[in-house]
């Protein structure tokens, strides 16, 4: 077999690093699944995956990167899905589309709260910055800022600014918000859903 020269080579994850890697997930998931994420440290994370803390943070900077590599998966199953409800359901109303959206969003908050928490950032991080940089924070705010600005297009409706509601959705479905609302205010998720709908949705 020739290889052409001009095509760059991309060089095979070595067995010893995926096997760490490996270790390193399995170890992350028992530990969160049995402390919670913010209880756990990289360094029991590295003691008790029987590796250096510096093989450990060579691969993962922080505990976000670590649980958004054990969400990815998850994550892109998410998206699929998300794209294949907007493709079949191409003239349902904007706001119908937003309202599905962001209650699949909540369905995947519920089941995935653990993993979501440390993606977007634990107490020792900056939580706003890391949900700015989150590919799920970038990926849902561009769909949401699409829906919005169908709304404009479709049913003639002034200018949404749908950049500066596409955040705010996002801030108030975020880990903290979202679970003080749950938790101390009292409401279902179908409650939290309506009344965003109600909030950035209904005239």
């Amino acid at each position: 077999m020739v290889n052409d020269e001009n095509t760059p080579r991309t060089r095979p994850e070595r067995r010893d690093a995926a096997m760490n890697r490996q270790r390193i997930l399995d170890t992350a998931h028992k530990l969160f699944e049995q402390y919670g994420v913010e209880q756990v440290s990289m360094n029991q994370i590295a003691t008790e995956a029987q590796i250096g803390p510096g093989t450990l943070y060579r691969r993962y900077r922080n505990k976000g990167e670590l649980c958004l590599d054990l969400i990815k998966d998850s994550i892109d199953l998410f998206f699929d899905d998300i794209e294949a409800y907007l493709q079949e359901n191409e003239t349902v109303p904007a706001e119908q589309k937003l309202k599905e959206v962001i209650s699949s969003f909540i369905c995947f908050r519920e089941k995935k709260a653990q993993l979501l928490t440390g993606v977007e950032g634990t107490k020792s991080t900056n939580p706003i910055k890391s949900r700015a940089q989150s590919p799920l924070y970038v990926e849902l705010h561009q769909i949401l800022v699409q829906l919005f600005d169908e709304m404009i297009r479709k049913e003639q409706k002034p200018y949404l600014h749908s950049a500066f509601k596409a955040d705010l959705v996002l801030m108030a479905l975020s880990s903290d918000s979202y679970f003080f609302q749950k938790n101390v205010r009292g409401y279902s998720p179908e409650e939290i859903l309506d009344l965003l709908c109600l909030t950035f949705i209904s005239d």
